[in-house]
């Protein structure tokens, strides 16, 4: 047995090397980091709202022999709240690539399902596509056959023509195989119209879509925990800096990407959507995502 196997299963022992870092954690909102003995590659980083409860769950947990037994040391930073938290640990995930992460590691190209007026379907790309300013935008799928499958089972489910959305051959004059097995409701026949057939379409898409911007602008999400504030400023999803006041968000160098980002988009939909979050309009910087 070599060396990796004996320690994939190392029976699992309390790691006492690691209790005073725990113990120095606040329960606070924050980042954490457990570190081998290369720190330059992270075996793991996680986000919590109680960092030191959060700490003390991986420490007592049996299937984590192997990630507790390669740990030298456990860093942690503490943030605003659990947005900041989120943000903070997308980041880092994808800057340094740890060895235990799976989730939030460095995405592809991601692929997503556009509805023209006519009611036919393209799977793009995510370069083709201006998210956040487009609404004929469904899903974030990994791939294109992801967002293919998906489009197939929600045919099935609701009786929508392939042919229809463009996604299959028609003959003309005929109907789809699938309206002969009952599979089509028969927009492809005249049955039903081709706006119905849309709007059916449309209605089955409805939690796959991507939310419009719902600002004229930029906009700076306040969060505060104790005595740290923090200012995220974001532009049709696109995340540009955070900032300790209001006066940096404004005024500070934002970060000028215009790549999207499924995880941002994840993680600040809700909170840029809730009523009672404080948000903060800004003054556009001049660039297109600013």
């Amino acid at each position: 047995m070599d060396t990796t196997s004996r320690v994939r299963h190392l029976p699992y022992q309390y790691p006492e090397h690691l209790r005073t870092d725990v113990q120095q954690a606040p329960m606070a909102p924050g980042v954490y980091l457990f570190l081998g003995e290369d720190e330059r590659v992270p075996l793991y980083i996680g986000k919590s709202v109680n960092l030191r409860s959060r700490l003390n769950a991986h420490l007592r947990n049996k299937s984590e022999a192997r990630l507790l037994h390669q740990t030298r040391r456990i860093a942690f930073h503490c943030t605003a709240g659990e947005i900041s938290a989120l943000l903070l640990e997308a980041r880092l995930i994808k800057q340094r690539q740890p060895l235990f992460n799976r989730r939030l590691r460095r995405q592809g190209t991601l692929s997503s399902i556009v509805v023209d007026d006519a009611g036919k379907v393209q799977i793009e790309p995510s370069q083709r596509i201006d998210y956040g300013r487009d609404p004929r935008v469904y899903g974030l799928f990994k791939n294109q056959k992801k967002a293919r499958d998906v489009l197939l089972a929600l045919a099935d489910e609701h009786q929508l023509c392939l042919g229809v959305m463009g996604l299959d051959s028609l003959v003309r004059q005929r109907g789809c195989f699938r309206a002969s097995i009952g599979k089509c409701r028969g927009a492809c026949q005249g049955k039903e119209s081709l706006v119905e057939h849309r709007e059916r379409l449309l209605l089955a898409l409805t939690d796959y879509h991507v939310v419009m911007w719902p600002y004229d602008g930029p906009v700076a999400l306040c969060e505060q925990h104790g005595d740290m504030t923090t200012y995220h400023v974001l532009n049709h999803w696109r995340y540009l800096g955070s900032f300790d006041s209001l006066a940096r968000a404004q005024q500070g160098h934002w970060q000028v990407d215009d790549h999207f980002d499924a995880d941002i988009y994840k993680i600040t939909v809700k909170p840029l959507l809730a009523n009672g979050a404080d948000i903060v309009a800004l003054l556009p910087r001049g660039d297109k995502h600013e």
